[in-house]
């Protein structure tokens, strides 16, 4: 362990100012000549220093743009996101429920195909052939869906026979 010399520090030998010492600025420029220098500058007729000013002043007001708003990146609190959800009648018959299903997959499917021509779109702009792959996947996309329809059509026919079998069991 070291111990304190006589003065109560652990420096031997003479204190030097050495904080002092040292200057804000290099030893040639001082606050006076680096305004006088800038001064000079903006009197002299260059054709370069206002654009010159301009883009340095842009530029630097891009920089503290860029940290004011990476400051607010994911710090602030965000808002209550409201989805809205479509309330349905508990009393409704399994065959509305079908029935809505229908509807809601020919939807989807329109707006499946309007999305697929947005995007053939872009593949005709950027030189992309689509089209074989897409007559294939048409095939399977009409097949898939002529299953799906077959299956709610049956599930239709069951739950309208079953509410024909039993029609005071659910009220409208």
């Amino acid at each position: 362990m070291l111990a304190p010399d006589a003065r109560g520090g652990f420096a031997s030998g003479r204190a030097i100012p050495y904080i002092p010492a040292m200057a804000i600025f290099p030893r040639p420029v001082s606050p006076k000549s680096a305004l006088s220098d800038l001064w000079s500058y903006f009197r002299e007729n260059r054709p370069h220093k206002w654009p010159l000013l301009g883009l340095s002043i842009a530029i630097t007001y891009v920089i503290i743009w860029v940290f004011v708003v990476d400051a607010n990146t994911n710090t602030m609190p965000t808002r209550n996101k409201i989805i809205y959800i479509q309330s349905w009648d508990a009393n409704r018959s399994d065959a509305a429920i079908i029935l809505q299903q229908k509807i809601d997959l020919a939807k989807g499917e329109a707006a499946l195909q309007k999305w697929q021509k947005q995007m053939q779109g872009w593949a005709d702009a950027f030189g992309i052939d689509w089209r074989t792959e897409e007559a294939r996947n048409t095939a399977r996309r009409k097949e898939a869906l002529k299953e799906i329809n077959a299956q709610l059509d049956s599930r239709l026919a069951k739950a309208e026979a079953a509410e024909k079998a039993a029609p005071q069991t659910r009220q409208p």
